[in-house]
This record gives C-alpha cells, structure tokens and sequence, in this order.
C-alpha cells in the first residue's frame, strides 16, 4: 500500500471509526458481484455506511484526495458494475436497509437503499401494498441496486420497470453534497427530471441514500398458471409473440429453451424434460385472471404448444420457481458470463433464430431465458475455469450483440452496462450521444471519482 494510500485510509478511520473494515476477507469479497468477473485487486477499504451522514463523509474524503469510490449493495449485479478495485473505496449502503415511512393513502414508501425487495414487499404486505418491480434475484437483491442498474424482471411487461415506480431519490454527489431529486406527487414536471437521469447510471452520478416509491395496492382476484411445452424455442418465441399480438396482457410471461430447462430440471432433480422442448410460463392476476389465462392457453394450443392450465396458487409459484432457478441452474455447468439484450417483441422468433446460427458457428451452446412479455432475452456463455471470459466467447457475444441492435433491440435491458458492455456503448448510442452523456456524468462528478472505469470508460 502506497503512503498516499495509507493516509486516505488513516483519514476514513479517523472520521468513520469501526464503520470501516479493511480486512482480507472484506476487501476480497468487495472485488466481485455475481457476473463471474472481479477486480485485478482488492480496494483499500470497505465503508459499511449505516446512515447518510456516513455516506456524506466518506464521499468528502474521496474528494478531497482524489480517492475513487465504488458503490454496493448486496453485490448481485451481472455486468461487474459494482467491483471495486485497488487504490477504491468500497462504499457499503448494503446496512441502510429500514422502511422509513409507509402511506397508503398516497400509494408511497420512503426507504433506504439497502433493503431487499422481498424485505420490503413483506413488511408492505400488512398495508395490502406492495413494490412491482420484481427481478429473479429479488430475494437478494436491493432496492438500491435495483434502482442504480434500472432492474426490471418477471413481471414489468404488466406493472412496469424500476423507472416506473420511484418518484423521488435522495442523492449524495461525488463532493458530499446531499439533493433531494424528484416529488411525492403523481404528477410532478419542475425543471429537468434529474430522478429519471440517476434509475440507471450505475453509481457514476452520486450515491443513492433514500427512494421515494410508487407502490401498489395488492391485486385483488385469483392467479392463473400457464406452463406450455413446445417442440423448439422458436415455436415457443412464436407462440408468446401470438399472445401479444392478441392483445392479452399477462402479468408474467417467460420463456425457456431446452438448454436452461434441462439443466434447471438437473439442478432441482425434477424429471428430465422432453428433448429438445422448450417452455413458457405464463400467469394471469386480477379479476379477469381466468378469462385472459383460457384465452391465452387456446392461443398456445392453436400455435403448436402442450398446454396446462391451473387455478392452484401453490402449483403456480412451484412452476415460477423453475424459472427463478436459472442461475444458480447455470453456476452449475460451470463460470458463466450471463447477458442481457432485449428487441421488440415481435422480433423474438427471429433474435432465437440468430442465438441458434451463434451456436452453430461457434459451436456452443448458449442456454437462454427470455421475459417474453417484453423481448428481454438473457443468454448464458458457460466456459470452464475461473479468471478471464475467453476470446471465443467475446467473440460469440458480439456476434450476439449486433444482432440484437440489428433487430432493432439494445445492448441490455435490464443488467446495465458496467465494465463487460463498455466497449459496446458507443454501437448503440453512436459518437455524439456517447460523447454527450460523458460530458452529462462530468458535470455531477468532475474528478472522475464515482465508479470509475464502468460504463463510458
């Protein structure tokens, strides 16, 4: 450690006492989140903030030296946008996790950045409200980092993403300065929307300290269940294509190919699914649930697909749980580098159709979850052994990536840019706007200090 570094360090303690940890274990676990890839080194010290003021003040110390900060949470993200390396400041907000005010009278939450999804949507539960947003990961997941990556998940084709439910942030810039971004009203458009600006940026604006929150009330009425086999993924892509094209909005409709539901079947030691097959999962809620799950099931039929229907909540979640077990589904084949492109829903088929020639010219296999309900598509390139992705897999995952962009998709949908999309940004927003947003991210963070090397470097 360097003596410049030594003296940061002896500052933070100074200042911030026990809340900072620079120990081994601490530091090393700092250098990586759940994307398979990690940090060249570990960073100085890890922050555990456990209330704004601690957040302030390490982001002054950070200033006034010079020293780089690199947020977390529960460090579940999948594009390494929130590894923190050597000569960085680890900044925890993972402890702030309390619910601090709950009215629902006006359909809001106020919480702090460390609190879990499924944590806030069970203490929401006894006001009959809940938190739409609903990524695979919830169980582990922030809010924080939810609202930092722009998260979406299983059920935004209907109740919408992150964007769609915070009203308002409280921000700590890069110099220590603390802002309150946004409104509690539904309806809110004084000067530029700054909240909108930071549900996204990856940690490279300011530190997200509190959240304003759009809730719901709970769904009234029962859940339909639709699992659906098909011969292949395209047919299965064709007949979630049919249902939006029918104009039926599912609250949940996911898809997977044969490669991710035999090994998700492996994993949880179901029976082997039929070869080859791939499968959608679909749930209806509210007072049409019944109505629009036999509407959807005729449509599947009618495109090809083994159709089951249930009325059985519990036979529901258990069929949800399938989907939700995809990643730990994919650890188990070994070190996998998970992507994120999304396309037009009726582009679907066709984004399958350039995975399998991807497969084919590299010969691999590229398991594949899908959000259907929006175009949102997550292949997985599994390699073995730790360390760097392999050339031939970058190489597939550009091949990958124009297709998306050529379909008219996007680069990521839901996991953000972070370090593994970097070099593809400028692709998809082209110079002037990449240069644009730059210049944007200067403009809160002079220095260069928050997170850097993430997303436009």
């Amino acid at each position: 450690m360097t003596a410049d570094a030594r003296a940061v360090l002896a500052t933070l303690r100074a200042a911030l006492g026990d809340r900072v940890d620079d120990s081994d274990a601490a530091r090393e676990a700092a250098r990586a989140d759940k994307s398979g890839h990690a940090a060249a080194g570990p960073p100085l010290a890890v922050v555990h903030a456990r209330d704004v003021s601690d957040v302030q003040t390490t982001l002054r110390i950070a200033s006034e030296t010079a020293t780089p900060v690199v947020t977390q949470g529960a460090r579940t993200g999948l594009a390494g946008g929130a590894n923190a390396g050597a000569g960085e400041i680890a900044l925890s907000v993972r402890g702030m996790d309390r619910v601090l005010e709950v009215r629902g009278d006006d359909l809001i939450a106020v919480v702090e950045p460390g609190i879990l999804n499924a944590d806030l949507n069970a203490a929401l539960a006894p006001h009959g409200l809940w938190w739409a947003p609903d990524p695979a990961s919830r169980a582990i997941s922030t809010v924080g980092g939810n609202i930092a990556t722009g998260a979406g998940g299983l059920l935004c084709a209907k109740y919408g993403v992150v964007r769609d439910a915070v009203l308002g942030l409280d921000v700590v810039l890069a110099d220590g300065r603390l802002l309150s971004l946004g409104h509690r009203t539904v309806k809110g458009v004084t000067g530029l929307d700054l909240t909108s600006l930071f549900i996204g940026s990856e940690g490279t604006l300011g530190v997200i300290v509190g959240a304003t929150l759009k809730l719901r009330r709970l769904t009234a009425g029962e859940v339909c269940t639709i699992a659906a086999t098909f011969p292949t993924v395209r047919a299965a892509a064709g007949g979630s294509a049919a249902v939006t094209a029918a104009g039926i909005q599912p609250a949940i409709m996911e898809l997977m190919d044969a490669a991710s539901l035999a090994a998700v079947h492996a994993l949880l030691d179901l029976p082997h699914p039929t070869p080859g097959a791939s499968q959608l999962t679909i749930q209806t809620d509210g007072a049409a649930a019944r109505a629009e799950a036999e509407q959807i099931a005729a449509i599947l039929a009618a495109a090809g697909g083994t159709v089951a229907l249930s009325h059985d909540p519990e036979e529901g979640e258990r069929l949800l749980a399938i989907r939700r077990s995809m990643h730990p589904a994919m650890e188990s084949l070994g070190t996998t580098l998970i992507e994120d492109v999304s396309v037009p829903r009726s582009a679907l088929p066709a984004m399958f159709d350039e995975i399998a020639r991807i497969e084919r010219e590299y010969d691999m296999t590229i398991p594949t979850v899908a959000h259907a309900g929006d175009g949102n598509l997550h292949p997985n390139f599994i390699y073995r052994g730790p360390g760097e992705v392999p050339a031939e897999v970058w190489a597939a995952a550009d091949e990958l990536f124009r297709a998306a962009l050529r379909l008219g998709g996007t680069l990521t949908g839901e996991h953000g840019v972070g370090i593994l999309k970097r070099r593809w940004l400028a692709d998809e927003l082209g110079d002037d706007q990449w240069r644009l947003q730059r210049e944007i991210a200067r403009v809160f963070d002079p220095q260069g200090i928050l997170n850097p090397g993430k997303v436009f470097a």
